[in-house]
């Protein structure tokens, strides 16, 4: 099939692709400028971004808001004519610090989840950063939508569907992923319906992007067919040379099977898909003790948590897989090798177009 580029307002990326933000660490300037220059849209995580910089320990807040500011602008010199976003999670503590960073960074765009974004608009008012919310039903999807029409008089510039085959937190219930998963391309049908109706009330192209479970041009394809605009993709990009993460990180990914993934308990609250490794077998066993607390996600308490999530990523990002936790998609078993972007894009771009 044809392929058309994703169009967000002004911003025209020549792959209807975005790179999904990994965090901790896994997508920063290096994997988001990458996707950027080959034509995609480069996302950095805005979870613990920092956690490099030399005074991450003593003041996480202000070490990661610089690292935000600083790694769109490596992005963007990888990429000067790319479209380079940040994902945030609304979760997070600090969330109207991050975003006053990644406007103050550059950034085109920003995507955010882990929660309703209410306040996002209001956030990004007088700036032309574009702002997209991720959701994972219709229902979600009126909510915010609604809500920003009425208190903000404005829409989104992009939607992002998330279904229950993604990797990391998860927006669904882990009784009800069986169910969702079998519903989903219904559900992606149905946002679609209701985003039309926002788009002719302003008067302006809203476009729909498909994430989780997304592994070649093929899947891309299809969700075309069904009348997204594009889609995300965060696992394939895991097992590329450009990726920020350590090459054990991206090594998990080549040397792990199917029933190596599974989904684990997080600390805060929300069910995660992750690589079963010695460090998730000792949460579920008994717990590893949390010796001190980053401040990074409101629904987390030190006191109660099974682990500090912020120190089991850096773990892992780092390669200390034993002490660390493994984040990924539920078709990362089918990564066999680690490739470089210009090839994954490549690769998908050709399977499109077969399609």
């Amino acid at each position: 099939m044809n392929i058309k580029p994703l169009i967000i307002g002004d911003l025209v990326a020549k792959l209807p692709i975005i790179q999904g933000g990994m965090g901790v660490g896994v997508s920063l300037s290096n994997l988001a400028g990458a996707v950027a220059k080959c034509g995609g849209i480069g996302i950095i995580s805005g979870a613990q971004t920092g956690y490099k910089e030399a005074d991450f320990e003593i003041n996480p807040l202000e070490a990661n808001l610089r690292a935000i500011r600083n790694h769109i602008k490596k992005a963007k010199k990888i990429a000067p004519k790319g479209i380079i976003g940040v994902n945030l999670m609304v979760a997070m503590n600090y969330y109207a610090e991050h975003v006053q960073a990644a406007i103050d960074g550059g950034a085109d765009l920003i995507i955010s989840g882990a929660g309703l974004p209410a306040k996002l608009p209001k956030l990004v008012e007088g700036h032309n950063i574009k702002i997209a919310p991720i959701v994972s039903s219709v229902k979600a999807v009126k909510v915010i939508l609604s809500m920003w029409d009425k208190r903000n008089n404005r829409t989104a510039d992009l939607i992002v569907i998330e279904g229950p085959k993604a990797g990391g937190h998860l927006g669904f219930h882990k009784e009800n992923l069986e169910e969702a998963s079998a519903n989903f391309d219904t559900t992606v049908i149905d946002i679609i319906k209701e985003v039309k109706i926002y788009e002719e009330k302003y008067n302006k192209k809203i476009p729909v992007v498909v994430a989780g479970g997304v592994f070649d041009g093929y899947d891309i394809a299809k969700y075309l067919k069904l009348g997204a605009d594009g889609v995300q993709m965060a696992t394939r990009f895991v097992a590329t040379d450009e990726c920020d993460a350590d090459v054990k990180f991206k090594e998990a990914y080549v040397n792990c099977k199917a029933e190596d993934i599974s989904i684990v308990k997080s600390p805060v609250g929300m069910p995660g898909r992750a690589i079963v490794n010695n460090f998730v077998r000792k949460t579920e066993d008994k717990g590893v003790k949390v010796s001190k607390c980053y401040n990074c996600l409101i629904p987390c308490n030190p006191a109660t948590t099974l682990y500090c999530i912020t120190e089991a990523l850096i773990n892992s990002v780092r390669g200390d897989l034993d002490n660390g936790l493994i984040f990924c998609g539920e078709n990362a078993s089918r990564i066999d090798k680690i490739v470089s972007v210009s090839e994954l894009l490549n690769e998908l771009e050709s399977e499109i177009l077969k399609a």
